[in-house]
């Protein structure tokens, strides 16, 4: 009888013990941590705003601020134009308020005209009184842009005489000669200036 205690107090011991010992190492042993594989929402990074592109000009902003005989005086296309005017005095016109529009043989223009009556260029711009007939056929006393050109239509001119422009843009003098136009709206503060490959020539 009492072996028979002694072998289950012994037994009860041992149990204890493995239990103790389950126990310790269950608190030491580290708790590895719970892995999910969900995973973490990102949020997309915005984008930057795409650069605004530039508006157009609009007429305010290609406001004119020369006169036409400024204009003239800073194209270097113009330059024997420009020479012509000052020495016929007609420059200051072209510089007041009036509005007008020119129609402004190039350098190139006068180059048949030199040749057709055997003078240099020097010796045209001495002739004031051929100028002071020539150059005036050559303005309009009022503002006339491309889009507003009558066609086919006598148009009177600052020297008396009338000039005719066809709907392709070529312009017919008083002597059957023709210049074309070649650039249009050259906006003045006191008007416009168009170009043309030809000098026009009054009766």
């Amino acid at each position: 009888m009492l072996k028979k205690n002694l072998l289950s107090i012994a037994v009860v011991t041992a149990a204890m013990s493995l239990a103790a010992c389950s126990d310790k190492e269950a608190a030491t042993d580290p708790v590895e941590p719970e892995v999910t594989t969900e995973e973490m929402a990102v949020e997309p990074v915005a984008e930057a705003d795409p650069m605004v592109e530039a508006e157009p000009m609009t007429d305010m902003d290609m406001e004119a601020t020369q006169t036409i005989a400024e204009i003239a005086a800073g194209n270097e296309n113009l330059t024997i134009l420009t020479a012509a005017l000052q020495a016929a005095g007609l420059d200051t016109m072209l510089m007041e308020d009036t509005k007008y529009t020119v129609f402004a043989p190039t350098d190139d223009a006068f180059a048949p005209v030199l040749e057709k009556l055997g003078v240099t260029k020097e010796e045209l711009l001495a002739n004031t009184d051929l100028l002071k007939k020539v150059l005036p056929y050559h303005v309009v006393p009022m503002e006339v842009k491309a889009a507003d050109i009558p066609y086919a239509t006598d148009i009177k001119t600052a020297n008396g005489a009338t000039i005719s422009i066809s709907d392709a843009n070529v312009i017919t003098d008083a002597t059957g000669g023709t210049a074309n136009i070649t650039g249009t709206d050259i906006m003045a503060t006191n008007g416009v200036v168009h170009t043309i490959d030809a000098v026009l020539m009054p009766e």
